[in-house]
């Protein structure tokens, strides 16, 4: 026989039964506008323009779309773009995001919390965009690749949060490896980094999502196409003012919706594909990011 701790009343049942509607009413709102662009990025171009309204399924199953977007010459130009900026921002940004945050979180560091302050003060205050392009103007770093990631090597949210992980790993353990003769080098490779990978990870995925996603970089300091990101690209073509006089062709004949919405997903597929494998990582990440300090 249940005891009566196990049984539930009439009011929790209605409680657990509209959470559950209430949960999956949002996970419909949030999921359909993707799900919408997928299945008509798929569908007849003519049959998604006669549908008005919800579509649920595919419309007149069609790859012509993603023929049309992939034959796109600035697509695979735009891929390579991103991976290079990527692949250069990640190490940047990690290194100094990761460096940063070992120091300020360092009881011995001395000055370490009035530097602290100055770097959480840039979060509320900042010169503006026009002293930023000045700066990297005189360093002769616009319309060249460096400028999508230099400019941008730490972002102060992700050093608060990477700080406050590094200064939840308990005294003892650093204070063990020490008495060992661990030098400050080793007590950060083999100590500190292991024990804060959770919320490396995560960092290293907010990082990965900024740079992917980014156009306005490109918008700010490159004026050749051939360095465009994949964001750029797909702001041209879902923006036809701001496409090139070479590329004119391209919109007369192939900007329609399915072909706007195979952009949409080319573009975000490969970020998606890499969720699940840090998914782990991420409520853990932040919960120690986040709850010392």
């Amino acid at each position: 026989m249940l005891s009566r701790s196990w049984r539930r009343s009439p009011g929790d049942v209605v409680l657990k039964a509209v959470i559950a509607v209430v949960m999956l009413v949002i996970v419909i709102v949030t999921l359909y506008p993707f799900w919408y662009i997928f299945v008509a990025s798929f569908s007849d171009p003519r049959e998604v323009v006669r549908t008005s309204g919800i579509m649920i399924w595919f419309k007149g199953f069609d790859l012509y779309a993603y023929r049309e977007v992939l034959n796109y010459r600035l697509i695979w130009i735009a891929y390579r773009n991103t991976l290079v900026y990527l692949f250069f921002g990640l190490i940047v940004n990690m290194t100094m995001t990761v460096l940063a945050a070992y120091a300020f979180s360092r009881k011995n560091v001395i000055g370490s919390g009035v530097m602290m302050k100055l770097v959480v003060f840039t979060m509320f205050f900042s010169g503006g965009m026009i002293p930023n392009y000045i700066i990297v103007d005189s360093l002769g770093l616009t319309n060249t690749m460096w400028s999508q990631f230099v400019p941008y090597a730490i972002n102060t949210y992700n050093l608060i949060i990477l700080r406050t992980a590094f200064q939840a790993i308990p005294d003892s353990i650093e204070e063990a490896a020490i008495i060992d003769g661990a030098s400050p080098a080793q007590l950060m490779v083999r100590i500190v980094l292991p024990l804060a990978l959770p919320s490396i990870m995560v960092i290293g995925l907010y990082y990965t999502e900024e740079i992917w996603n980014s156009y306005f970089r490109g918008l700010l300091y490159l004026r050749s196409d051939q360095k465009y990101s994949l964001q750029m690209v797909l702001r041209m073509i879902l923006d036809t003012s701001h496409t090139g006089q070479s590329d004119q062709a391209f919109v007369n004949t192939n900007i329609d919706r399915t072909v706007k919405y195979a952009s949409i997903i080319v573009s975000t597929l490969p970020v998606l594909m890499v969720y699940p494998f840090i998914q782990r990582y991420f409520v853990q990440g932040v919960m120690i990011g986040s709850i010392k300090g």
